[in-house]
């Protein structure tokens, strides 16, 4: 059974990454690419290298994540990361895909800020998904992998130097008006990930202040299957006996929550706030 319910996961798994990968090559291909935004990494290098050399961005896009995996396996071993390897080769092969069947010959539109949005938000949301089941699209983070074995160097700060020195190289290769979107995209990047990535593991904390704790406690463990924390406590005010339930749980469950409490315990005093980090059984791993 746990083997079954691990392949199942596994194919989960690899369906997100799948269509994360799909949302990603859309994003570039039909809203970077034409532009000649680059807010950095291997694709913001392809488009820069791809006006020097007259090649395809599609193609240099494939050749240099095909010579930076090289490079991972040589540097890292073959275990550097699987689901890294699967992204970064479906990616490149999905932009040939692209390239070869639906040839793009300008931008989609003559709105340089409606396809910067789409250019920012589909290929940060995708890498927000990556993210969060620990992938990555490859590239220049195969460099941050190998920097971050063999050298003391912020990874953080490396990275950010080197996509900042290809937008700056984008605005030197083509106009100013160019480069400047692509400042604005590689400002705009990671604000839309995190953003992204909050809302994705956003749960909701629950602190329930009630005198008949039963109920609800039974509701939290046998229906919607979340732990629970109980403390006893005094009223300041009339000095009743009163009982404190610590829970977290995700959005959908929290409105389960509520309305249930509302109905069978209307005298509850309930405090609701949000948090995205959540370390324990049934959230995240330590690791």
């Amino acid at each position: 059974m746990n083997r079954s319910m691990k392949k199942d996961q596994k194919i989960l798994e690899y369906i997100t990454l799948t269509i994360a990968t799909v949302i990603l090559d859309v994003g570039v291909y039909f809203f970077k690419f034409p532009n000649n935004f680059s807010f950095g990494g291997v694709t913001g290098l392809a488009v820069v290298l791809s006006q020097i050399t007259a090649v395809k961005a599609s193609t240099l896009n494939f050749v240099i994540n095909m010579i930076l995996l090289v490079f991972g396996f040589i540097f890292l071993g073959r275990g550097f990361g699987i689901k890294t390897v699967y992204v970064s080769v479906l990616s490149s092969i999905g932009l040939s895909l692209l390239d070869a069947f639906c040839p793009m010959q300008g931008p989609l539109t003559s709105q340089p800020v409606l396809e910067l949005i789409y250019a920012i938000v589909l290929p940060a949301f995708s890498s927000a998904i990556l993210f969060n089941v620990n992938a990555s699209g490859g590239g220049t983070d195969i460099i941050a992998m190998i920097l971050k074995k063999y050298s003391t160097l912020n990874i953080g700060m490396a990275l950010f130097l080197v996509d900042l020195g290809i937008t700056v190289a984008a605005s030197l290769v083509f106009d100013i008006e160019t480069g400047l979107f692509s400042f604005c995209g590689l400002m705009a990047k990671s604000l839309v990930i995190d953003g992204v990535i909050e809302n994705i593991n956003l749960c909701k904390y629950f602190t329930i202040v009630c005198e008949h704790p039963e109920p609800i406690c039974n509701f939290i463990q046998n229906e919607l299957k979340r732990g629970a924390t109980i403390y006893h406590a005094e009223g300041a005010y009339a000095h009743k006996d009163k009982t404190i339930i610590l829970t977290v749980m995700k959005r959908s469950q929290a409105v389960q929550l509520r309305n249930f409490i509302h109905q069978n315990e209307p005298g509850a005093f309930i405090t609701i706030t949000n948090s995205s980090e959540i370390i324990g059984k049934g959230f995240r791993g330590l690791n």
